[in-house]
């Protein structure tokens, strides 16, 4: 099997970690930990921090658990999604934490397109987000972490195939490691990338429209929903990047956006081989959401 530059260094990466990890002494380990290497956050986070109970088995809670950086998984313009090692003295969890850039060093901004209708609680929040200064700059970048984090909760509250979210630190998610079933340790891909066979195809479209029928009942549309922000995780996806979510009643662009979502999404398939009309499922998708 011949892995990806991407997936030979996590590969490289996770290896070395358990190495490490096997040859600490837990009864002396004190603060001096290696630079990519921390305590766990989780015991300091109040409760709407933490993921939806009950807990998935992979999530540690333990006091004494260590957060090993094992590299980058995905880089973004706005953001970079990096592999975590959450490990106690028995046990242990790979995570995917994606950490939003603070405002200088963003690559760009995203189009206040998706933010219409949403309101800033503080109005000197509000003030500097529109007078574009260096703190407004860094609320709204914490605004995209939080939207995220909320969109990622409701979502998978409501049965959406999401990663879980473990837990939200500043600007920092820390969610479920999406990997290849194929593959233990490895990414799962984007769906972009594959090309499965017409069985496989059919099950994925029902799943995508299941997913944006219930994103679209709770009055939502992913707003930038492509091939690229979908994950083929063997049989099934998940769909991924949602701090961009569209309030289909406050946002006047609502419908166009989702009108977009259809287009990227049955141009895929249908390049795929199967015949899908992204005007049927726009309306199908409108008739939900009212």
């Amino acid at each position: 099997m011949k892995y990806s530059a991407e997936q030979q260094h996590y590969v490289k990466f996770s290896r070395d970690s358990r190495d490490a990890r096997d040859s600490l002494d837990w009864n002396v380990l004190d603060d001096s930990l290696a630079d990519n290497q921390r305590w766990s956050t989780w015991p300091e986070l109040e409760k709407l921090m933490r993921g939806p109970s009950p807990y998935p088995a992979f999530v540690i809670e333990d006091a004494g658990a260590i957060d090993t950086d094992l590299g980058v998984l995905k880089t973004g313009k706005e953001a970079d999604v990096f592999l975590v090692e959450r490990a106690t003295e028995s046990r242990s969890a790979v995570l995917a934490a994606k950490r939003y850039r603070s405002a200088e060093q963003r690559l760009f901004h995203r189009s206040s397109a998706y933010t219409e209708g949403r309101s800033v609680r503080r109005s000197r929040d509000a003030r500097a987000i529109k007078n574009g200064s260096s703190y407004g700059r860094e609320v709204e970048a914490a605004r995209w972490a939080d939207a995220e984090w909320t969109y990622l909760r409701m979502a998978y509250e409501h049965g959406i195939p999401v990663p879980y979210p473990v837990q939200i630190c500043g600007t920092e998610i820390m969610m479920e490691f999406i990997e290849d079933p194929e593959h233990p340790g490895v990414a799962a891909p984007r769906l972009q990338a594959t090309h499965p066979g017409s069985e496989l195809l059919h099950s994925y479209w029902e799943q995508l429209v299941a997913a944006m029928h219930a994103f679209a009942r709770m009055g939502f549309a992913h707003g930038d929903l492509s091939p690229y922000n979908v994950l083929a995780a063997g049989e099934r996806l998940v769909i991924i990047d949602l701090p961009q979510l569209v309030d289909l009643a406050g946002n006047l662009q609502g419908a166009e956006l989702l009108a977009r979502d259809c287009k990227n999404m049955c141009a895929w398939f249908t390049s795929r081989g199967l015949e899908v009309d992204d005007g049927d499922l726009l309306g199908e998708l409108l008739a939900a959401a009212w």
